[in-house]
């Protein structure tokens, strides 16, 4: 038996996330610890020698935790973004116009009548997303198509966010902030959504106009071949977490991993599954520093990376 014993948390006006999050560590409490180990893995990971992974669902992005994430590419936190398609959709959609507060408990019938669509408790008028988003991307697609007939996704991704960045809101766009840093944006499912909606539309009328999405493969497979170690702040699960255990297991496995998910590990499927699940496929290492957290990633993301900034 473990004979550390627990200790209590000791908070005045004056606490800080770090501190707390440093008390996480000795007092025995559930999730705590667990936030308090994936600090240090984080940490750890930081290393000039480790490739840092992103993963998350477009979901967070209708909310503010799109803050939290812009802030981790900005303070070097992130190597390589994979994500959703729907994150295109919002980043671009609240750069140009505003989502709203709501209720999980909203009468879904009325607010369809009202051209609302609710996503949790987030409000999105129909005219705070398709529309706009045609609106700039079919200019958009002429733009790039005129420069050249074949892109790799993640390039029009980057091009996206060069021109984001010059708008109103450029500086609250994910996309721009990538741009900025040099960060590529993978994006496995990119006709999942408003944005792959267009690029289907605008190949419509020219035929020509194509994506090489096994050229984008090749361009991540350079990324994982040329790591000394990899590490991988996982949100969610889904194709974005799938992807990016996926082509790490050709290395040998993750060094470092931390995943947050809501998902039961019960129902089988790749949300659910605790990172410890992947050691069996390989595409976690069996010595790797790896934790999962359970609960609402808008609530644990926040926390996690403030305690890494400090």
């Amino acid at each position: 038996m473990n004979k550390k014993p627990v200790k209590d948390i000791e908070l005045n006006g004056n606490s800080t996330v770090s501190e707390l999050v440093d008390q996480f560590a000795e007092t025995g409490g559930f999730l705590s610890v667990k936030i308090n180990k994936a600090s240090k893995i984080i940490k750890d990971m930081n290393d000039e020698k480790c490739t840092k992974f992103l993963s998350f669902p477009a979901n967070v992005i209708a909310t503010g935790t799109r803050g939290v994430i812009r802030t981790m590419i900005d303070h070097n936190l992130v190597d390589v973004v994979i994500t959703t398609c729907g994150t295109l959709d919002h980043d671009l959609a609240r750069l140009l116009t505003d989502y709203y507060h709501g209720d999980f408990n909203m009468n879904d019938a009325e607010l369809r009548d009202k051209g609302v669509n609710r996503l949790g408790n987030v409000l999105v008028p129909d005219t705070s997303y398709g529309v706009p988003i045609e609106k700039w991307m079919q200019p958009f697609l002429k733009e790039i198509y005129n420069e050249k007939e074949k892109w790799i996704p993640c390039e029009i991704w980057k091009e996206m966010g060069i021109r984001m960045s010059k708008e109103e809101r450029g500086s609250q766009s994910l996309l721009a902030k990538c741009a900025e840093k040099g960060i590529p944006v993978f994006v496995p499912g990119l006709t999942d959504g408003s944005v792959g909606s267009q690029l289907w539309q605008f190949w419509q009328d020219n035929k020509n106009f194509t994506l090489d999405i096994l050229q984008e493969q090749h361009k991540l497979s350079d990324l994982i071949y040329e790591a000394e170690k990899t590490g991988a702040l996982m949100v969610g699960g889904g194709i974005s977490k799938h992807h990016t255990i996926w082509w790490n297991q050709y290395r040998g496995g993750l060094d470092y991993a931390v995943q947050i998910t809501t998902a039961p590990e019960w129902d089988g499927s790749l949300s659910g599954a605790r990172v410890k699940e992947a050691v069996s496929w390989g595409k976690v290492k069996h010595e790797a520093e790896h934790v999962t957290l359970e609960g609402d990633a808008t609530v644990i993301l926040p926390i996690l990376i403030s305690s890494v900034l400090k």
